[in-house]
């Protein structure tokens, strides 16, 4: 288990829990090093001041903010400690909503809390228990890396998670990112929930890291000497504008995938296209459109 980030109490109404704060999550990137090609000496970085060219000392180092082009006021470490910040030693529990009810873009890093000692193992557990029993989660304020945090908590197996939350102006707007109004085929869209239910699984579990894997595998022959092997070239799938055709090709693919790892997942044929042409003859002659879609081919659309 990794070490600490950070220790204090969860505060709840008149309930205190000693705890500490675990990352939740591992980074395994494969980190290299900058070196001289010529020697493979390494080279570091310097710190330089832009003014007189002289490196500096860590010593020498200090926080400044750039208040305008060319202008930049010192703040020091001693006037950011004095500034209010009730939650510097304590998460705080403010509110507990219905999970369901959390904007998922607005989690963060999420963090293990460990109980810190017998005395918090009582009220971790009575916290654990309420949250598990009433399908909520608690919000919470709290302190980390200088700066207030709003947080929330919630329960994973017998341990508590605090999830990190945006604050709402920390989220940007996404409606100028949406494309131009289109039209979409009935079959088109017939032929996306086909491919996505040949393409569904269990979990996620499942998935690993190729291109770390395929690293990893680099470095290890090269350490050893040996001439790293030359990687699998996929095979690239050609251009296809027609919709429905790179529908039906990514079903027949999703199907082949499927038999390689052989699960025996329930696959979905594509809808016929007899089925999007008589509803577009439907749109020419409104009379017969209840006909059309009697003899039209396919599944029966997915209730909402």
């Amino acid at each position: 288990m990794p070490s600490a980030v950070w220790s204090g109490a969860i505060s709840f109404g008149l309930v205190t829990i000693p705890i500490r704060l675990l990352p939740a999550a591992e980074d395994h990137s494969i980190h290299f090093r900058r070196v001289h090609l010529e020697d493979m000496g390494l080279v570091r970085n310097r710190k330089i001041c832009e003014i007189d060219g002289e490196e500096v000392t860590s010593d020498e180092i200090g926080k400044g903010y750039e208040v305008a082009k060319d202008r930049i006021i010192p703040i020091s470490d001693d006037e950011l400690a004095d500034m209010p910040l009730p939650t510097a030693k304590a998460i705080d529990v403010v509110a507990f909503v219905d999970r369901d009810s959390i904007d998922q873009i607005r989690l963060g890093d999420t963090y293990y809390l460990e109980a810190a000692g017998e005395v918090a193992a009582k009220p971790y557990t009575l916290l654990r228990k309420a949250l598990e029993r009433s399908a909520k989660a608690a919000v919470a304020k709290y302190a980390l890396r200088g700066r207030e945090r709003l947080g929330l908590l919630s329960v994973r197996e017998n341990a508590m998670v605090l999830h990190q939350m945006h604050w709402p102006d920390e989220v940007r707007d996404p409606a100028e990112l949406a494309p131009a109004p289109v039209e979409l085929d009935e079959g088109e869209i017939e032929g996306a929930l086909a491919l996505m239910d040949t393409m569904e699984l269990d979990g996620v579990s499942g998935f690993r890291d190729a291109y770390t894997d395929a690293v990893e595998q680099l470095i290890r022959a090269k350490a050893e000497g040996r001439t790293p092997a030359a990687p699998k070239a996929e095979a690239k799938p050609g251009r296809v504008v027609d919709l429905m055709s790179a529908l039906e090709q990514s079903v027949q693919q999703a199907k082949k995938s499927r038999g390689e790892r052989g699960e025996g997942a329930t696959v979905h044929d594509m809808p016929t296209r007899k089925k999007a042409a008589a509803k577009k003859t439907a749109k020419k002659a409104p009379a017969k459109k209840t006909a059309a879609k009697k003899t039209g081919g396919g599944r029966r659309p997915r209730s909402a």
